[in-house]
């Protein structure tokens, strides 16, 4: 166990050689100082003491001055001050300045070495303390870390298994293969337009992603009905905002983009269904995959008829605005280069583009 060292500094050398000898008798290693500055001098030096015994009434700097000096550059390592003024009143100043404890002239050995042991297990117990207290925030920080660790890789899960549901139901709706990654592309980069965190961005296009999963509730023979459907069919086609939103609030991590598969339908005027939702009403998700829907429906190939122009989608979109879109919405789509939904809809078609939500919102602020 390595020897614990103690500055003893006081002007008097009879009283620095007596006090030196008990502590060196009790296996302490000492160093001596005649005086405050000589003490700041040995300080400085870069010797280190694990404690200092500091007397009261010194020339040039006094006790309380080193103390004051030493504390703030030193702060683990304790000062008990000695003193020979029997005034409680100059002791209580000293331990308000700082000072571990007093001792009053004349004190016995055992007095002494009492109250540096009392010392020095006070300082041993700050250094434990403080260790334990890295050591513990070096663990929170590892744990948290592990735990952060441990959700992104949940969340890449989910949406793996989101991806999973829309490529089902790709398989059930063929006349639409490919249109929920398209669809949520083209609502990814609105929403980064408009400035929407990454977590906000998630939400959105997990439910614009699933915005038509109510559909797997929709029998097959109206789905793929090739001619008209009879008011009849168009009533339990219109129900699949509801269905997919039973389907998709009940999973926690869901919830908020189970409001958007809700509204996906709903218009900005108040004539949309299954609500009848208006204005601000609408999700802002809805509302803006609102118009990556159409831009999708309109340049796409459909069997009633060729894809149009991406000239003729903003046309049309602007023309709805205020009616079927946000014109806030609206006024961003039209803002924005051209050639982002052309290149968009390359990379989906390409296969290169490996659709993930939490990527695709990651990479967006």
């Amino acid at each position: 166990m390595p020897v614990e060292r103690i500055l003893v500094v006081d002007d008097e050398e009879t009283i620095r050689e007596i006090v030196s000898s008990m502590l060196t008798h009790a296996n302490y290693k000492c160093r001596q100082a005649a005086s405050g500055l000589e003490a700041i001098a040995l300080l400085d030096s870069g010797e280190e003491f694990e404690l200092m015994l500091s007397d009261l009434m010194m020339a040039d700097l006094d006790g309380i001055g080193l103390l004051e000096r030493t504390k703030e550059r030193f702060p683990d390592m304790p000062v008990v001050m000695v003193t020979a003024v029997h005034d409680i009143s100059v002791a209580l100043a000293a331990i308000r300045n700082g000072a571990y404890d007093y001792l009053l002239k004349p004190f016995e050995r055992e007095q002494l070495l009492a109250t540096v042991r009392r010392a020095m297990e006070n300082r041993r117990l700050k250094l434990e303390n403080r260790a334990y207290q890295t050591n513990l925030e070096t663990l929170v920080a590892a744990r948290t870390e592990q735990l952060r660790k441990a959700m992104v890789e949940l969340e890449r899960s989910y949406d793996i298994t989101l991806e999973a549901l829309g490529d089902a139901l790709d398989l059930k709706d063929r006349e639409t293969e490919g249109h929920s990654r398209r669809v949520t592309a083209f609502t990814i980069a609105i929403a980064r337009a408009m400035g929407l965190t990454a977590e906000q961005i998630r939400v959105i296009a997990r439910g614009a992603f699933l915005h038509d999963i109510g559909k797997m509730a929709i029998p097959d023979a109206i789905l793929n009905k090739p001619g008209a459907l009879t008011p009849d069919e168009v009533g339990i086609m219109r129900e699949h905002s509801y269905h997919g939103y039973q389907i998709v609030k009940k999973i926690p991590f869901l919830q908020e983009a189970a409001e958007i598969v809700y509204a996906h339908q709903e218009r900005f005027d108040g004539t949309g269904y299954p609500r009848g939702l208006k204005g601000e009403q609408i999700p802002l998700g809805a509302r803006m995959f609102a118009v990556a829907d159409t831009l999708d429906a309109i340049t796409s190939d459909r069997p009633y008829r060729p894809a149009q122009t991406l000239t003729a989608a903003r046309e049309e979109i602007q023309r709805w605005a205020g009616r079927q879109f946000d014109p806030e919405v609206v006024k961003m789509f039209l803002s924005m280069p051209e050639n982002i939904w052309d290149d968009l809809r390359k990379e989906i078609n390409s296969r290169v583009y490996r659709f993930a939500l939490t990527a695709a919102a990651k990479s967006s602020v």
